[in-house]
């Protein structure tokens, strides 16, 4: 398998540009960055090319911006695939909700559509994921996840459970802060609100009072209301909008104890 240096020199040779010529056009990216890191000497970039040497993550910059490379796909020369950050990240529980900042931005979907498969209806996707390629997400109509901020659920959070369960993967419309009022007839209707406190970050259904702001988790869980000083000591990143999660989290995170009861107020 060609070498990541190899591939940098190939591309520097169809540009038919010499050793030098990169030496100074990094010495231009590290003026414009204010960072002399971005600078490639030119014996340095022998050894990229002809030895295996890796290169910075600055210095991988500038050879992206002089050989006009989309720096993800030259990261991946290298062996780090970041189109599977996400899915590593699934793979690591953390027990605090907290955000998630990179933006998942394609899945695996059909190439051909031919009346297989209609996003309208629920689909057993396992099936059909041996002959897909990638699409966006907005192909099964949902939401246009690339507008969005996200969180997890952490594995220890069962506040808002069961509309929320741990683990539970949610987006968040950071354009939606204000908190409403009214507006709703039941449970599965009223606005969940994603916070950060001092301590972390949780979800829950909020009431406004006077210099106040009272999250409440789900009755199912038992746990008390939480008062925050508002604003001050919470501050409202969005409400959320979509959540993709396990019907088994019970089976997956049994409560701590053994106790049928969601985890205290604290968690």
């Amino acid at each position: 398998m060609e070498r990541a240096g190899e591939k940098l020199k190939r591309v520097r040779e169809k540009l038919g540009l010499t050793y030098r010529e990169v030496e100074q056009a990094s010495q231009e990216v590290a003026r414009s960055r204010g960072s002399e890191e971005f600078a490639i000497a030119l014996s340095r970039l022998a050894d990229i090319e002809n030895k295996g040497t890796v290169p910075t993550i600055y210095r991988i910059y500038s050879l992206c911006a002089i050989y006009r490379l989309d720096l993800g796909e030259v990261l991946g020369w290298y062996g780090v695939p970041g189109e599977k950050l996400p899915a590593d990240a699934m793979d690591i529980g953390l027990s605090r909700t907290h955000e998630v900042r990179f933006k998942p931005s394609v899945i695996s979907a059909p190439l051909a559509m031919a009346g297989d498969f209609d996003p309208a209806k629920t689909t057993f996707l396992a099936q059909l994921l041996r002959r897909w390629g990638s699409l966006p997400f907005s192909f099964l109509r949902s939401l246009d996840l690339r507008q969005y901020r996200y969180g997890l659920i952490g594995l220890d959070d069962w506040t808002m459970y069961p509309l929320l369960a741990p683990g539970a993967f949610v987006a968040i419309d950071d354009s939606r802060r204000k908190i409403a009022r009214a507006g709703w007839s039941d449970e599965f209707d009223r606005p969940i609100y994603f916070l950060e406190h001092r301590d972390g970050y949780c979800c829950g259904w909020c009431t406004p009072m006077e210099g106040r702001l009272l999250v409440h988790s789900h009755p199912a869980t038992h746990c008390e209301p939480r008062m925050f000083t508002y604003p001050g000591e919470i501050d409202v990143i969005g409400q959320v909008v979509g959540v993709a999660m396990s019907l088994e989290a019970r089976k997956r995170y049994p409560v701590r104890g053994g106790s049928t009861r969601g985890p205290s107020p604290d968690q």
